[in-house]
């Protein structure tokens, strides 16, 4: 099973700009569903973001227009790129690479979580 490391969490303002790496310890180029979750206490974790192998691209609605994901196959490595920041936007990211299917369910692997707190 892949394994998947987060980064790029951290504080910021409300209406600032975050980037999440996921970098997976082999190669991702034929894993279909790779996305990314949040989850904040108490609720269920919730797809933000996912993306193909042929780079198709899905969004919750609560992030589109602000939020855009990305992979690079040759780095092994999916990007969150988060603009205008808000507190709702505040939780621990997950990292999933899902081979069953698109949108990914939640299957295959998961990363550590990174957090992201939105002060407003």
């Amino acid at each position: 099973q892949v394994q998947l490391v987060e980064s790029g969490g951290g504080l910021v303002q409300a209406g600032g700009s975050l980037r999440l790496s996921c970098v997976a310890s082999r190669s991702i180029f034929s894993i279909n569903g790779m996305g990314w979750f949040r989850q904040t206490p108490g609720k269920q974790r919730e797809l933000v973001a996912c993306i193909s192998s042929g780079g198709s691209a899905n969004y919750a609605d609560s992030v589109k227009g602000r939020f855009t994901i990305s992979r690079d196959n040759v780095k092994n490595t999916v990007y969150l790129q988060m603009n205008s920041l808000k507190a709702e936007d505040t939780a621990v990211y997950y990292c999933n690479a899902d081979p069953t299917s698109f949108p990914p369910r939640g299957f295959g692997s998961w990363g550590q979580g990174t957090q992201v707190t939105v002060s407003s």
